[in-house]
């Protein structure tokens, strides 16, 4: 999770989510039950549910809508991340195993659907047309980006613009819809609200870009899942286009050949031609220079300690090592 720091300002109103995560994941079929417990006690970052509460700070809401909003946020995510990863095969997440290879992939999928299913049925109960419509048009979104997505795997020709677009619909929609939400309850004038949607989408893909760096950069332990999956699943993230850009003609050469078949045999080498030319340090500058977006997206919300928050977020998106 974030540092007790950036999420200060609403520590109690994340807990207050997670009774209500838990609570909400109440169902009377067994599988469904055991399988939500099996993902909630797997723990996570709840970024994307944080940056919903500090933005509704930010604009000065004060009601209770957005706990249940924030919470419909966390179950769009973990479905997303329940049907990724029977979709990338991923026997790791957080350290432990996926609920895939602990229950199967059947159960991983429709246990996906019902926390889709659940979220939309919270975000009708607050019973505006606003909200709904972020919150449809972010799911479709980011289906839209996993398809893209898989579209690229094992695909060397993808570019940096390819690869930004799937990260701006696959996970930094998410972010978005979570930034706006909190202005869209609090009625701030629509610039307001594009400027924390704004901060939401640069947020989200300065995010990424550090997990793909990390993928080749972090520690398995920290990060919670082994090195060079990517690589495995022949994704050209940012470090391997650089690499092939920039490179040497073997050295491209290796990191085409490396995306195309996929699997880890050629990890040692892919990884050190990502060392050699600089494309870990190009990555996370390209991080930077999103998260510094980001700040400048909420110049114009007024002081607290809410913004304070969300301008530490977004360095956090940056300096993370897991």
């Amino acid at each position: 999770m974030a540092t007790l720091i950036e999420l200060a300002p609403i520590a109690e109103e994340m807990q207050q989510v997670d009774v209500l995560v838990r609570a909400r994941l109440a169902s009377d079929v067994p599988l469904v039950r055991q399988v939500a417990e099996y993902i909630v006690a797997g723990g996570g970052k709840r970024l994307r549910p944080a940056l919903l509460l500090l933005s509704a700070g930010a604009a000065g809401y004060r009601g209770r809508t957005h706990l249940e909003l924030a919470t419909v946020i966390e179950f769009i995510h973990t479905a997303t991340l329940l049907h990724d990863d029977v979709v990338d095969e991923s026997r790791l997440r957080r350290g432990r195993e996926t609920a895939n290879a602990a229950f199967g992939n059947a159960a991983s999928v429709l246990v996906g659907d019902f926390l889709y299913s659940r979220a939309f049925q919270m975000m009708v109960s607050a019973d505006n047309m606003r909200v709904m419509q972020v919150l449809a048009d972010a799911t479709n979104m980011i289906a839209e980006g996993e398809v893209l997505q898989l579209m690229n795997c094992h695909d060397p020709d993808v570019d940096e613009q390819r690869y930004l677009e799937v990260i701006r619909r696959k996970t930094a929609k998410l972010f978005e819809a979570a930034a706006r939400l909190g202005g869209v309850l609090a009625g701030v004038a629509p610039e307001l609200e594009q400027g924390l949607a704004s901060y939401g989408t640069h947020v989200g893909t300065a995010f990424q870009l550090v997990d793909d760096v990390l993928d080749y950069s972090g520690d398995a332990a920290a990060i919670g899942k082994s090195l060079g999956d990517d690589l495995a699943e022949g994704k050209p993230t940012l470090p391997l286009i650089y690499a092939m850009r920039t490179g040497t003609a073997d050295q491209s050469a290796l990191v085409r050949s490396a995306i195309v078949d996929g699997g880890r045999d050629r990890f040692p080498g892919v990884l050190d031609a990502i060392r050699a030319s600089g494309a870990l340090d190009y990555a996370r500058g390209v991080a930077q220079r999103e998260a510094g977006l980001a700040r400048q997206a909420i110049d114009a919300l007024p002081h607290s300690k809410y913004k304070d928050s969300l301008l530490e977020l977004a360095a956090f998106s940056v300096t993370r090592r897991s």
